[in-house]
């Protein structure tokens, strides 16, 4: 059986020019980067150089890029380190309800330390208003933290609007641009970002390694002590192969950008219409133009989510429901329920993202498996059968033909 992969917001494969990258370090070149022989010398100079490229990207100073294990490590640090070195300025924080629990379980966290947060609501395509979040600007804001784009929907925030209120009222912006990281240009001055988190393995890095951009003049407490890595803010022996195929991948997601993101854009409209024209009841989850060209997101009536996932896969598709690090959960999406969907019609959502491999081919495998799939799961349904006699109203009727508008659009 053939497979196909469409979860590359959770994943992606390694690029073989990223492992080509990382091999000498692997093998030959395994001096430790803090040692004083030219072995560890090669390492250090390694290092430096990805620290260079990965802030040539986004127009920061390498000085300003840190290296982590990951966007999880890379937003906790931004979010506590900066709450605990600002805790005499103010004890408000700012964020999204829709934002990773990365995001989200810290800010929980720091409630339990004293901070108070205001979860800003989103419209119903996952948009963050920004009159809404000067509204909640207070005279003890001290952080925001908004998602450059959504995990899950692929809703692309007001980014550059947000960054500016906040610098208009001396707050600190932090974005969790793990999803845009490699495939949407971003430029930290331009944008007025403060600190970014970005993950490898977004972009066909790999894994355990990402990194935080803190700007100059920012405030941050370590991170982990003991030693002089990363300039004495993060001690840990460092990563050398992992940030070399990190630095290798993102630069080849960089210059490819624009010729990759108009080719997933038309698979991703081409997939969005066939479901929504091809499959009743169902809906498009977040925005249709401020979408990142790899996300599809639909909710289906009348279907339990996991069901829907096991029977794809049987087909060789690899798909999700939303998060991969809340993919045990038994609870509908935060994200879904945060555009206003009932708990119902959250449960029965597919989150299908694209990647470099991914064909029109199997796109059009996809649309066709899950027809079959729905059909199959609706004719087991009791609420389906309801509805066909007439004694259940269908929640999501009034959303098909919202969707097909955009669709038409």
């Amino acid at each position: 059986m053939k497979q196909i992969y469409l979860d590359n917001a959770s994943t992606t494969p390694l690029r073989p020019e990223a492992l080509d990258a990382m091999m000498p370090y692997l093998t030959t070149e395994y001096g430790n980067p803090s040692s004083l022989y030219p072995l560890g010398h090669r390492s250090e100079n390694a290092i430096a150089d990805a620290r260079a490229a990965l802030a040539g990207l986004i127009g920061a100073k390498p000085s300003e890029i840190y290296f982590t294990s990951g966007g999880s490590e890379s937003d906790n640090w931004a979010i506590k380190g900066y709450a605990h070195a600002n805790k005499a300025k103010g004890t408000h924080i700012i964020t999204s309800a829709i934002e990773h629990h990365a995001v989200l379980h810290v800010c929980a966290a720091l409630e339990k330390d004293g901070f108070e947060v205001t979860y800003l609501p989103v419209d119903a395509e996952g948009m963050v208003s920004p009159a809404d979040f000067e509204a909640a600007i207070r005279e003890d804001t001290i952080l925001a933290s908004i998602m450059f784009a959504n995990n899950e929907v692929g809703t692309i925030e007001p980014i550059a609007e947000l960054a500016a209120i906040a610098k208009q009222h001396g707050v600190a912006f932090h974005t969790d641009a793990v999803q845009a990281f490699g495939h949407l240009p971003i430029d930290v001055n331009e944008l007025g970002i403060d600190m970014l988190s970005a993950s490898a393995h977004k972009l066909e890095g790999p894994k355990g390694v990402g990194l935080l951009y803190v700007r100059r003049g920012i405030k941050l407490d370590n991170l982990i002590d003991g030693g002089q890595q990363e300039r004495g803010r993060r001690a840990s022996t460092e990563n050398v192969p992992g940030i070399v195929g990190f630095a290798k991948a993102a630069e080849l997601a960089w210059d490819g950008m624009d010729a990759e993101a108009n080719r997933q854009l038309a698979m991703r409209d081409h997939c969005i219409k066939r479901i929504l024209a091809e499959i009743p009841h169902c809906k498009l989850n977040g925005s249709w133009e401020n979408r990142l060209a790899n996300n599809v997101n639909v909710s289906f009536e009348f279907i339990e989510g996991e069901g829907m996932l096991l029977q794809l896969a049987a087909k060789g598709l690899c798909t999700s429901s939303g998060s991969a690090c809340t993919s045990g959960s038994l609870d509908p999406s935060h994200v879904l329920l945060a555009l206003g969907m009932p708990h119902e019609i959250s449960h029965g959502s597919l989150r299908v993202t694209l990647g470099r491999a991914t064909t029109m081919e199997d796109i059009d495998y996809l649309v066709d498996s899950l027809k079959a799939t729905i059909e199959n799961l609706r004719m087991m349904s009791p609420l389906y059968e309801d509805y066909k006699q007439g004694n259940y109203d269908s929640i999501i009727a009034g959303y098909a033909a919202d969707g097909m508008k955009n669709v038409h659009a």
